[in-house]
């Protein structure tokens, strides 16, 4: 079983065991969170998509670390003019273990009523009584 969760305004697979890097969330190391904007769902299966999430599908995930990537530098430099800017940014991010995914994988079809056919016959005599 798997899913597609959007954190961060990124899209992560996900499976129960899986260790994720994702863009820094609330809470503190060995706390439990529940992500819910969930996009889709796999149970090996049945696939159900979200329109635009899947309704009542919840992931929950450990928090294993709050961290900070490596710094990225940005050099910005204007050949024979003498300007040159140097600056580094560290992005803060969070270690996830994710423990379940629960979810409906029961996709819910709309139940539409059956149209209604006309026999050609009918027709045909609709238009001879005219």
């Amino acid at each position: 079983m798997y899913a597609v969760v959007r954190t961060g305004g990124k899209q992560y697979k996900v499976a129960p065991g899986d260790v994720v890097l994702v863009e820094k969330l609330d809470g503190e190391a060995g706390a439990e969170i529940k992500l819910d904007d969930i996009l889709m769902v796999n149970d090996g299966t049945t696939t159900v998509i979200g329109s635009p999430t899947v309704e009542g599908a919840v992931v929950t995930a450990s928090i294993i670390e709050q961290g900070r990537a490596d710094k990225i530098l940005v050099f910005k430099k204007k050949r024979r003019q003498g300007y040159r800017r140097m600056a580094g940014h560290r992005q803060d991010q969070t270690v996830l273990r994710i423990l379940d995914v629960a979810g409906s994988a029961k996709k819910k079809a709309a139940k539409k009523p059956a149209a209604k056919k006309e026999a050609p016959a009918d027709k045909a005599e609709a238009a001879t009584e005219e």
